[in-house]
């Protein structure tokens, strides 16, 4: 009998066990793959370290900070500082026809861009920023939360073109629905991305993965890999427990889940129609190029470019084609301030992120798939070097990950990135001891994953009668 079950081995599970194996819980972690992080995991090929899907971590904070999510969770998992060691961005730029705004992790900056390029908008811009920061992460029920992120910043700036450009990074980095945002989504990725900022450790994304597996095993925690969960049973309206793959029965006391909403409703025994909420469409391919060179040497600067190439912004999972080549973000984690005892990476890294269609992917047959692999990465490429410096007669080795990589890493219907645009911010669901963690709970990004299975952990399996 485990005091918690908790349903995969991502950021929000990890960091929901951790929280409470030190408050003494017999917590067990089950993860249907062999691996841990979800999407946000890592792997190793032709000798070299590759991240699955970081970019960036927002919600940067520098050593001593007191606020924001990076530092709650440093104190609330009992981390040191060093233990994640962010090197912070260089910076970087939103890149439309004819415009760019530069950023970083000052809102000075982003502000002097918007004066110099909108000059009428920027007193628009500070009320923006001065209306989303009372907004509360938690407070999902309101109707505030539910607004149009577009209708709200039309109230604060009347030029289209720059409400497209604030738009554009932080969809791409948190946004399930298409076309549009919840306004509530919208403040937290605008801090997360603006007010905050990106940061990243040297060595990616198993730093913070080894970090919050050793401290779960530290605390007595029980993880278990390969040990995927086939149904949660249920009786007299409450989760008991659930049912392995392999047909082994675990009890509980209570359950957490970083499924997904529809991932988790279906595992249920007692539901016999779980589409209960709309599964996400948008997913995404990324194309790995490692260079000869750092890419600081062609010329390209930044660590994240976000691009489109019209003044409308495409947000939307791409109907007719394997991917949506309008749109897409550029990355080098090599152009990060990393400190000079760690020095430089040993490879130059550029990753592209582009749209795509889960479905078109998988309806290829295994041939067609693989020549697909290349043929899409010529494109995206294609596509990057109209807004940074063509680097193709530099690159050594590539890679690229399909929304196919996506659905085994996360088990994400569609291969959603983000999950379902719908998100449940209080964590509950139809059980009163079953409850949902990261993605589709509404935090997003590393730092907002560990949050939320962090909050949910507090919120919903800390009290004595849960």
């Amino acid at each position: 009998m485990y005091d918690t079950i908790i349903i995969g081995a991502g950021m929000s599970g990890l960091a929901a066990g951790i929280r409470l194996a030190h408050f003494d819980q017999r917590v067990c972690i089950l993860e249907r793959h062999y691996t841990i992080g979800g999407l946000n995991s890592f792997y190793r090929m032709g000798g070299r370290d590759y991240d699955v899907g970081l970019h960036a971590m927002t919600n940067f904070a520098r050593k001593g900070d007191k606020r924001g999510p990076l530092a709650k969770l440093i104190r609330q998992l009992r981390f040191g500082w060093e233990d994640f060691k962010l090197a912070e961005q260089i910076g970087s730029s939103i890149r439309f026809p004819g415009v760019s705004l530069d950023f970083n992790n000052d809102i000075e900056l982003l502000e002097n861009e918007i004066a110099a390029r909108f000059p009428g908008q920027i007193d628009g811009f500070r009320s923006l920023c001065e209306s989303l920061l009372d907004y509360s992460d938690m407070d999902g029920g309101s109707p505030e939360f539910m607004r149009s992120a577009r209708e709200v910043l039309q109230e604060h700036l009347s030029e289209p073109l720059l409400i497209e450009m604030l738009l554009c990074p932080l969809m791409w980095y948190g946004n399930a629905r298409q076309n549009d945002m919840d306004y509530g989504q919208f403040c937290i990725m605008f801090r997360a991305c603006y007010l905050e900022g990106f940061g990243r450790p040297y060595k990616g994304v198993r730093t913070i993965l080894k970090n919050l597996v050793r401290k779960f095993r530290g605390l007595g925690g029980e993880l278990k890999l390969r040990h995927g969960v086939s149904r949660i049973h249920v009786e007299n309206g409450r989760a008991v427990g659930v049912v392995l793959d392999d047909g082994t029965e675990l009890e509980g006391k209570r359950i957490l889940s970083s499924a997904g909403n529809i991932e988790t409703m279906r595992m249920c025994d007692d539901i016999t129609a779980p589409e209960v909420a709309k599964a996400g469409q948008l997913s995404f391919i990324e194309s790995i190029s490692v260079l000869d060179r750092d890419p600081q040497e062609l010329g390209f600067d930044r660590t994240i470019v976000f691009y489109n190439d019209s003044e409308k912004f495409h947000w939307q999972r791409p109907d007719d084609h394997l991917c949506d080549l309008r749109t897409g973000v550029i990355c080098s984690p090599n152009n990060y301030v990393y400190d000079a005892d760690e020095g430089q990476l040993p490879d130059g890294v550029v990753r592209i992120t582009t749209l795509a269609n889960h479905d078109h992917w998988c309806e290829l047959p295994e041939n067609k798939y693989q020549a697909a692999k290349v043929t899409q990465y010529d494109a995206a490429v294609a596509s990057a070097v109209r807004f940074m410096p063509d680097f193709r007669s530099h690159v050594v080795a590539t890679d690229v990950f399909t929304p196919k990589t996506i659905r085994r890493f996360t088990f994400h219907d569609n291969g959603a990135v983000y999950g379902a645009p719908d998100k449940q911010l209080d964590g509950c669901t139809h059980l009163p001891n079953l409850y949902l963690c990261g993605t589709d709970q509404g935090f997003v990004g590393i730092v907002g994953a560990i949050v939320s299975g962090i909050s949910m952990a507090n919120r919903h399996c800390l009290v004595p009668d849960a």
